[in-house]
């Protein structure tokens, strides 16, 4: 292994923070350079501190870090977008937590992923220009399975590889996919996917986000959609998320 600069910059957006010793916080980062990392905030507790406000979470920094004997401290940080709308709109807080939430609980320490990075951003934005979140979630739900190497097959039944016909098909999260009405009577844990929910599933991760944007589900295939992809989701990371709770109570009360 290389040595590693005593000094170095980073791009990263800052997932969460807590409270470390007395006037210091503990940092996660994801970072377009060395993908998620911990990191200590010196003194930024106090009131005084001029760090605190580059540090809290949903912003994108560029941060300077000083290696040491345990975790990078840092030493400078810069404001590169606060995403000012989302932090001005509780649902659009909710909906950008979630895609921090995944990019924490589905990566690994100091794992690069600058293509997951990107999206990120990229999502964060459309969040913040007043994007709508249907569009927003979704599409960075499906690539960032894509770039992360759990891709849903939505083309071919898992099972028996013959292509998808254009009937109401069956889900396997444990298999990854698609199960054909035949193969399902076949195989535990599947979950009914209509025809109609289908062919937009696929025509979000075949699409950029523009030509994703042209689809016009209705609000029972946009429930399907959002359910499907979850349940995926928290099955390939076998572990619970926080933020879709918080989502759907915010959406009961609106």
């Amino acid at each position: 292994m290389a040595d590693t600069p005593r000094s170095f910059r980073v791009e990263a957006l800052v997932l969460r923070h807590s409270n470390f010793a007395e006037a210091d916080r503990l940092l996660t980062l994801f970072t377009r350079e060395r993908g998620k990392m911990h990191v200590v905030a010196k003194g930024v507790r106090k009131l005084k501190s001029r760090k605190a406000g580059h540090l809290e979470p949903f912003t994108r920094v560029q941060l300077q870090l000083a290696r040491g004997q345990g975790m990078p401290i840092i030493a400078q940080a810069e404001t590169m977008e606060a995403y000012s709308a989302i932090r001005a709109d509780l649902d659009m807080t909710a909906r950008a937590a979630y895609v921090l939430e995944v990019l924490d609980r589905f990566t690994y320490d100091e794992e690069e992923h600058p293509q997951l990075f990107q999206l990120a951003v990229e999502t964060l934005e459309r969040l913040n220009a007043g994007v709508e979140a249907f569009f927003a979630n979704r599409y960075f739900e499906l690539h960032a399975l894509n770039t992360l190497g759990f891709r849903p097959e939505l083309f071919a039944c898992v099972s028996c590889r013959q292509p998808v016909q254009p009937v109401d098909q069956f889900f396997s999260a444990r298999r990854g996919g698609v199960v054909c009405p035949d193969c399902a009577l076949r195989v535990e844990g599947v979950r009914p996917v209509s025809v109609d929910t289908l062919r937009f599933l696929r025509h979000f991760q075949r699409s950029s986000f523009k030509e994703a944007c042209r689809a016009d589900p209705r609000p029972a295939q946009r429930e399907e959609m959002e359910t499907l992809l979850q349940y995926y989701i928290l099955t390939q990371m076998e572990s619970r998320l926080n933020t879709p709770g918080f989502i759907r109570a915010i959406s009961e009360k609106a």
